[in-house]
């Protein structure tokens, strides 16, 4: 049987299994930090973790070639912990499991972390080499890109020494970006007392999962379903149409993965149990013929629990579902003078309520700064009119294209010797690194490329083999025409 360290160019593939064998979610990054520092120096580079918790490597030019511009090569360590509901897997302990299937490389059951694994292993293929002519290197690989991009905020304005930026996080092969949107964290908190449960109720919990999710960043113009919000939907329904009471409401664990699956419990009038399952199954079709172009594995169930002593006051109740049921998500508007690229979208990412606290956590993204400073005014008030206390954390502004670039103009050409095609130049919508790194390092000339990756942030990652090595052979290519 075929595995990943089977395929070409085996330089990258064993550095990625390698990758997939030490647990690496956001926020549990010291054991893969430690290895690529191990790793690099067993080589004689000169490795170390920066104040941020960074990984910065560099090599020496190939000899003769040390006037040449040096070169920054980077990506993020982390990856997004997401698995299937009845997948038994730790992040924090277990390895990925690969699979090759045809042209796809994707996990048993769980993310693949190519995202940005690919990145990383590419760096150390590069570093590694003895064959690729090279001017000075550098490899900055972050901590944190999917929770925060908290290691490159927290990057120092001296760490760098690189002239050129290549950032290797992007997922479509064949496809340069200059210019990605920026974004800010909207989270709204509330905490409230709960009341006693109306005697003689019972409890169920209403289940929904089987959706595709997705990148808020990549997928967000497709469509798909949001668990939160059509659980949120389901649940103000409920409580119109039955003599019910909230226990709590969850849904989501990534602010920027589009979630897949949500549960609300509730407390219910025994009177009303023998018309709930029959409610519950009408509902799943109607939101299967929805979304029937879309989604096909959609499944929304209930199940008897113990009914819980104490729930959502009512108005409280009523006043976080209104505000949930009013929250902007997906695209507000696609650019208007690029009227096929998304410009500003919001993701309702994570939402809890129970046990007396509600918290809901929305990633908003614009490539312009004062839609995106609307769109978390707008999403603030509508939580204000529920009562919450809304923070933005994490903003960042757009990485600006540079249609000029030097770097991409050498990309385009090699591209163009190597592969017989002209490769596309574009804006992505999804958050980069580059427009934060760029802040505290103007000077520095950048473009983002990367292997095809589908549906990364869900089960269902997966990255095309063949475009890892056109991928890998660029960055090679463009390095000895530096």
């Amino acid at each position: 049987m075929t595995t990943i360290l089977d395929l070409a160019p085996q330089a990258v593939w064993k550095h990625f299994h390698a990758l997939t064998q030490i647990p690496r979610p956001s926020g549990h990054v010291e054991k893969v930090s430690e290895y690529l520092v191990n790793w690099a120096k067993d080589l004689g580079l000169e490795a170390f973790i920066d104040n941020a918790g960074n990984v910065v490597m560099r090599k020496a030019a190939t000899p003769g070639w040390e006037d040449h511009k040096m070169v920054t090569l980077q990506a993020h360590m982390d990856m997004v912990p997401q698995k299937l509901v009845d997948v038994a897997h730790d992040f924090t302990k277990d390895p990925i499991q690969t699979e090759v299937d045809g042209e796809w490389v994707h996990a048993k059951g769980t993310t693949l972390g190519a995202d940005d694994g690919m990145g990383v292993a590419a760096i150390m293929a590069v570093m590694e080499s003895e064959d690729i002519k090279h001017g000075p290197l550098e490899a900055l690989i972050t901590k944190d890109e999917e929770t925060g991009m908290f290691g490159a905020f927290a990057l120092s304005p001296d760490t760098l020494k690189g002239d050129i930026l290549l950032n290797l996080d992007s997922e479509t092969e064949g496809e340069l970006y200059i210019g990605c949107a920026g974004g800010v964290d909207v989270i709204s908190k509330l905490e409230y007392k709960e009341e006693p449960a109306s005697e003689g109720f019972v409890g169920r919990k209403i289940t929904l999962k089987g959706l595709r999710g997705g990148h808020s960043g990549i997928e967000i113009d497709q469509g798909r379903a949001n668990a939160v919000k059509l659980m949120v939907r389901i649940t103000h329904d409920l409580l119109l149409e039955f003599d019910c009471q909230l226990v709590s409401l969850v849904g989501g664990n990534m602010r920027n993965a589009i979630p897949r699956d949500a549960e609300v419990v509730l407390n219910f009038n025994p009177e009303d149990i023998a018309d709930l399952d029959a409610y519950i199954a009408e509902y799943e079709a109607q939101i299967a013929s929805e979304y029937k172009s879309i989604e096909s594995g959609i499944l929304l169930k209930a199940e008897e629990v113990a009914a819980s002593a104490t729930v959502v006051p009512e108005e409280i109740q009523d006043n976080l579902i209104n505000a949930l049921m009013a929250c902007q998500d997906g695209v507000t508007r696609m650019i208007p003078t690029v009227p096929d690229t998304v410009e500003t979208s919001s993701n309702l990412g994570i939402v809890t309520i129970g046990s007396g606290n509600a918290r809901f956590q929305i990633l908003a993204r614009s490539s312009c700064d004062t839609m995106k400073d609307w769109l978390a005014d707008s999403l603030t008030a509508t939580f204000n009119m529920a009562g919450m206390k809304t923070t933005l954390h994490g903003e960042y502004s757009g990485w600006q294209p540079n249609v000029e670039s030097p770097i991409l103009a050498a990309l385009k050409k090699v591209y163009k010797e190597k592969f017989g095609n002209e490769p596309k130049v574009k804006v992505v919508h999804a958050g980069l690194e580059c427009g934060i790194i760029g802040a505290n390092y103007p000077k520095l000339d950048m473009v983002s490329f990367g292997p095809t990756l589908e549906s990364p942030h869900t089960p269902s990652e997966r990255v095309h083999i063949e475009s890892v090595e056109k991928f890998y052979n660029l960055i090679a290519a463009v390095l000895e025409q530096i």
